[in-house]
């Protein structure tokens, strides 16, 4: 159920997850989420939530003015799992 409008109706999908740090855009494409059918507001596993924090670190650590991971191809932190 969305948090937003409460719609029952949730699909599969995948986003762009975006941060802004220190000056810095941290972008991590094709991130999987489940949308709202109605809002088009995303959600996101713990799972997910764990890995994208551990690309989001990794990407601070390089300190670039803006940095684009690939979700889906991404090995950043694979050990944690």
């Amino acid at each position: 159920m969305c948090m937003f409008c409460k719609c029952d109706s949730l699909k599969e999908s995948k986003t762009t997850h975006v941060v802004n740090y220190k000056g810095c855009v941290i972008v991590i494409k094709n991130v999987p989420c489940m949308e709202c059918e109605q809002c088009g507001e995303k959600f996101y596993t713990d799972e997910v939530v764990a890995k994208l924090e551990v690309m989001v670190d990794y990407a601070k650590k390089m300190m670039q003015e803006v940095a684009v991971i690939d979700y889906a191809k991404g090995n950043i932190g694979k050990k944690y799992y």
